[in-house]
């Protein structure tokens, strides 16, 4: 997938540190290439429901800002994008010291794109596959 923007890294990594939010519950971007993104969350107690399982919110806030990130990484610099539509299936109880996102964009329409995120745990060094998010997201023009 080719960027439209050859700034594309410097964006994404902005997009990061625009969303309070994101930097609140201490997301991290751990790699952008066109097209992909990857995160990393390390698990606090406050990421945790009361059963000590990692929220679900949690996961599904990483899903759809790695893929809004991923997505981010193929527009040119005067759009932006927003997530239309998600869905997430959560595949097992997500336990362990880390998270991480992997998005890929599936297709980059001119108007809409798809992006799969797949979300896994770190525990004792192995990685499992807890959830999966299909997101479409709205391209946009920044000047509305």
């Amino acid at each position: 997938m080719e960027p439209r923007n050859p700034e594309y890294a410097r964006e994404v990594e902005a997009l990061f540190r625009k969303a309070a939010f994101v930097m609140d519950v201490g997301y991290e971007l751990a790699g952008v290439t066109p097209g992909r993104v990857e995160t990393r969350l390390v698990v606090r107690p406050r990421h945790l429901q009361q059963d000590e399982v990692i929220h679900m919110g949690v996961q599904a806030t990483m899903a759809d800002h790695t893929a809004g990130a991923a997505a981010a990484s193929l527009i040119s610099a005067d759009q932006m994008i927003l997530t239309t539509g998600f869905t997430m299936n959560l595949l097992q109880a997500a336990v362990g010291q880390e998270l991480r996102c992997r998005a890929q964009v599936l297709r980059a329409g001119r108007t809409l794109s798809v992006v799969e995120s797949e979300v896994f745990t770190v525990a004792r060094g192995e990685e499992k596959l807890v959830s999966k998010a299909t997101v479409t997201l709205a391209v946009l023009s920044r000047k509305r």
